[in-house]
């Protein structure tokens, strides 16, 4: 079976994606599971919607775009959030609708037909190609860096924001930085589930992970564990079953979930 999937150069990319999506989601999924800002997250893959319209528009890869536009969103709704009196689920309500309807424009003035939009709403992880493939793999090289370097910081920050100030840490410039490193995580992503899915697979494995383990660096091992292997196990079953690969992975991962919550509900 794995042989036979392997036998087609998009089903390996396929695979190298998912393993890359995975590492992505298993480190920065915990920090969100932890710091409760799922929310937020799921503002910041729907505002990278704009950026998908402008790469249409300006005919060039999306995935050029949707970077910059997706850190430029993560900026704005952390400082909306913590430097002004707008309630925060107002604030990432307006900068989802914000990048939602900018990138439904750009599309409507792009010229021609836009023949892969839908895999960037509801993610085809088949169409993945071999530059999508090294720029997540830059993006999980750099997501990896940054947390490696402020570790200490992001575990004190995502337990215990004043805690972190009273430590005399940047508390606002961390919390920026970590919705930076969201956003480029929802980038890498977003080939694989799709801005809808998106949220759905950055805190399911983190969930289960948070249920199975207490150290936040084991969190982190399992959620990636998890990841690769809730991609790998969804991309089979839709390689076979003909189904959406990115519905098929979330839904694996649900299953996956429901285990592990049915047989932990006692202990």
């Amino acid at each position: 079976m794995i042989s036979e999937i392997l036998h087609y150069e998009f089903m390996r990319n396929a695979l190298l994606a998912v393993i890359l999506a995975g590492i992505a989601c298993g480190v920065m999924g915990v920090y969100i599971v932890v710091k409760r800002i799922s929310f937020i997250s799921g503002g910041i893959a729907h505002a990278s919607f704009g950026g998908i319209g402008l790469g249409y528009l300006l005919n060039i890869n999306p995935f050029w775009t949707i970077i910059p536009f997706s850190i430029l969103s993560a900026l704005i709704v952390g400082v909306i959030s913590k430097r002004t009196r707008i309630p925060e689920d107002t604030a990432i309500g307006i900068i989802w609708a914000l990048g939602m309807s900018l990138g439904v424009i750009c599309i409507a003035l792009t010229p021609g037909y836009v023949p892969d939009l839908f895999s960037y709403i509801f993610g085809n992880i088949l169409t993945v190609t071999s530059t999508d493939l090294w720029m997540m793999l830059i993006l999980d090289i750099l997501i990896i860096k940054v947390v490696f370097l402020f570790y200490k910081e992001f575990l004190t920050l995502s337990f215990d924001d004043e805690f972190a100030l009273v430590k005399g840490m940047p508390a606002f410039k961390l919390y920026l930085l970590l919705l930076v490193l969201v956003a480029l995580t929802v980038v890498v992503l977003l080939r694989v589930v799709g801005i809808i899915l998106v949220i759905a697979l950055l805190t399911i494995p983190a969930v289960i992970s948070k249920k199975l383990a207490r150290n936040l660096k084991r969190m982190m091992g399992i959620a990636i564990l998890l990841s690769i292997i809730f991609g790998i196990t969804g991309l089979a079953f839709s390689y076979y079953l003909n189904l959406a690969s990115g519905a098929t992975i979330v839904m694996v991962s649900i299953c996956g979930f429901l285990i592990v919550y049915w047989y932990k509900r006692d202990k």
